[in-house]
Order: structure tokens, then C-alpha cells, then sequence
């Protein structure tokens, strides 16, 4: 019987590498550092919680199942599933070729592998397909790698295009699918080698936990990563697994809501005179929204917006009530930040004013609370 996606959402269980005898909706909780070989029966063996463990196989079995790929990693944050994957694809000299409009720790990740290991990252707009061809026709590229929507800027990067152009290059493609998730689009499935994501956000959608998730689409490059995750001790323990599989089964409904609630508070924002733009890839002013539209199941709850001044920008946030000042997103809470002092301050006021962020640019991430009460907070806050 083939299963839809949300359905195996909620079956988290039927994923499980063997039967548990006691029929447990949520599988048991191997929280344990080794395992006695004398005692295992069966084809599959664990030795070594950091090797391999049934609780976190489950969760790894699932992310391979719905994004439609040969394997997957979990891992014990969200950016070392981005280090996972450069130490499993790049060495010492590789070329990278990166979307400008990337994840700050991403950013920052590249500066020490050029520094330690002298890898060569390429940024690129990834909207210009010519400027990205001429980059991968003049140089040994070994992964490509973008965000979409990309974070903090928004732009929404076709996929498929970027894929079909990268492997014309033979080269790797990897889709950071943390905002999307794999309920609004697979990147696999349009042509990525790699998808990976923080599971800190959107996909256990409480905020309790930090982690991360990395599928590859073949079996080589699954035994690479596994390889690596073992060697580099990348692993997710199993109480993490666990606080994840907690929020798995209602993504879709969050999504659905983060989505309704954030564009009902963009389209209030677009309306008041002390804002200059609002970046949201649901409303119809987006450059890239009949794109947004056909590549994503629901657009994520994450937008930005520029304020008419730097000073009006800091005191809003200052006076909100509802929206704590807070990094990451996808969370339950509302969260609005300024990219530049938090998220993103490892860029420069160069590269970030080169990917449309200024110090007046906040981004919210909204939350599941009641839209009234959050636009009755942004009111108040701007009269202060």
C-alpha cells in the first residue's frame, strides 16, 4: 500500500527497523551507548550508539521515505548536517559554488573550510542562470548549494533549472530545505543529490531541540555520508529522535497555518505608511511568486520587511509584547529579529546590502498564535 506523506508522518512507528513486541505508538527509546552482540538476532547489528541506533534508524528510515531518496543522516544540530555534507563531498582545493543568500552559519562554515583547507566558494546570485553557467564552465566545481526560499532574502531558486544546469557540470547539487520542509517541496525529486534540513525548525515545530537531517538520493552517496557521520561523530542521540517525533505528525496542519497566519500579517504591513517593502513569497509583489507557487506546497510562515528607519526598526522590536526577539523560526512563538545583529551578522554590511538585507530589515517568523492579537502587538509596538 503506497502512503501519502502525512500519513506516514503519523505512523512513525512502521518505520522502525524490527517489530516491537509491546505495539508502542511512539518506538522505544534506545538510550544506551553500546549494544551487546551476543544477544542480537536478526540480519541487522548495532554495536555502537554513534554508528547506528534503532530509535534515531527510525527517524532516519522516515526522512528517506518522504523525501524519496537512498539514505539518510540525522544529525545532533542543523549546521552539522551542512558540515556533514562538505566533509563528505569536498577536500583540500575543491570549488563550491554557493547562492550569496544563504543561512549565516552556512556563511560562516565556508569561511573556515576556504581558510583551513583552501576550498574556493563561489557566491552567486542563483537567479542569474548565466552568470551560473559561465561559473560552472570556467571552474572544477565539485557541489553546488542553495536555500529556497533563501534565508534571510526570500528569493525563491528553481530547482529543477539549477539541478539539470549542475549535473550538465558534473558536479553535485545539495537543496538546504529547512524553510520548504519536505511537505511543501523535495528537492530530490527536482533533481538535488542532497537534501538537507534543521529539524530544530518547522519539522519538530516546538523549539526544543536543535538537530538536523541530511538525505542523499543514491546509494553511493548515502554509504558516503553514513561513512562520514560515523567517522566525524555527527550522529543524533536518541532522546533528540525522540523530542522530534513529538511534532512530526501535525506538519502539515502547522505549515498550513504558519502559512495563512504569516500572509495575513504581511498584507497588514504592506498597507502602513512606516514600511518601505515587504518581502513574502505568497503575495503576488514577489518577483519569484508564480514559482513560489507551482515549486511549494505551502509557503513558509518567514518573511521580511523593510522599516523607514533604522531607529523604528530597533524600537518596534523593543516594545513587541508577543514576538520575542529570538534567531531561528518555525517555531509556535512569533519571533522577529534584525538578520544584521543576529542571524546574519557574520556578513559583512557589503554582502549583506548585495542580497537586499539592511540594518532596517526585520524578519518575522510567525507563529500559530491568533493573527489579531499579533497585529494588535505590531500596533502598539509602532505607536511607542
Amino acid at each position: 500500500m503506497t502512503k501519502q506523506i502525512e500519513t506516514s508522518l503519523c505512523h512513525m512507528a512502521s518505520f522502525a527497523p524490527f517489530d516491537d513486541v509491546s505495539g508502542a505508538s511512539h518506538f522505544p527509546i534506545y538510550n544506551t551507548g553500546t549494544f551487546d552482540l551476543k544477544k542480537q538476532k536478526g540480519d541487522k547489528i548495532y554495536d555502537y550508539t554513534r554508528s547506528d541506533n534503532p530509535t534515531r534508524e527510525v527517524l532516519e528510515n522516515l526522512f528517506t521515505h518522504v523525501e524519496r531518496g537512498a539514505g539518510c543522516v540525522c544529525t545532533h544540530t542543523g549546521i552539522a548536517c551542512v558540515s556533514l555534507l562538505f566533509e563528505t563531498v569536498l577536500k583540500a582545493n575543491s570549488h563550491i559554488l554557493v547562492e550569496a543568500d544563504c543561512y549565516g552559519g552556512t556563511f560562516r562554515l565556508l569561511k573556515i573550510f576556504k581558510e583551513k583547507y583552501n576550498v574556493t566558494v563561489h557566491f552567486a546570485d542563483f537567479l542569474d542562470f548565466e552568470n551560473l553557467e559561465h561559473i560552472l564552465a570556467t571552474n572544477p566545481i565539485d557541489l553546488v548549494l542553495c536555500e529556497s526560499p533563501t534565508n534571510p532574502g526570500l528569493k525563491i531558486i528553481d530547482l529543477k533549472k539549477v539541478a539539470d544546469l549542475t549535473h550538465k557540470y558534473n558536479a553535485l547539487f545539495a537543496v538546504d530545505n529547512s524553510l520548504a520542509t519536505f511537505i511543501s517541496q523535495r528537492p530530490l525529486e527536482l533533481g538535488a543529490d542532497f537534501s538537507l534540513f534543521s529539524t530544530t525548525k518547522y519539522i519538530s515545530g516546538h523549539g526544543a531541540v536543535v538537530a538536523g537531517a541530511i538525505v542523499a538520493k543514491t546509494e553511493e552517496l548515502s554509504d558516503k555520508i553514513h561513512y562520514y557521520a560515523n567517522a566525524h561523530g555527527r550522529s543524533q542521540n536518541p532522546m533528540d529522535v525522540y523530542l522530534i517525533s513529538l511534532g512530526i505528525p501535525t506538519l502539515k496542519v502547522r505549515m498550513a497555518e504558519h502559512e495563512k497566519n504569516s500572509i495575513l500579517i504581511a498584507k497588514f504591513l504592506e498597507e502602513q505608511d512606516y514600511i518601505v517593502k515587504v518581502t513574502h513569497p505568497a503575495l503576488k509583489s514577489h518577483p519569484q511568486y508564480d514559482l513560489a507557487k507551482s515549486q511549494m506546497a505551502y509557503i513558509p510562515g518567514l518573511f521580511c520587511v523593510d522599516f523607514n528607519s533604522i531607529e523604528l526598526a530597533e524600537s518596534f522590536i523593543e516594545n513587541t509584547k508577543l514576538f520575542g526577539e529570538k534567531c531561528s523560526f518555525g517555531s509556535p512563538d512569533s519571533r522577529v529579529e534584525i538578520p544584521a545583529k543576529i542571524s546574519h551578522a557574520s556578513f559583512s554590511k557589503e554582502e549583506l546590502a548585495a542580497i537586499g538585507i539592511s540594518d532596517s530589515t526585520v524578519r518575522f517568523s510567525i507563529g500559530l498564535e491568533n493573527v489579531e492579537d499579533l497585529i494588535a502587538d505590531i500596533k502598539q509596538a509602532v505607536k511607542k
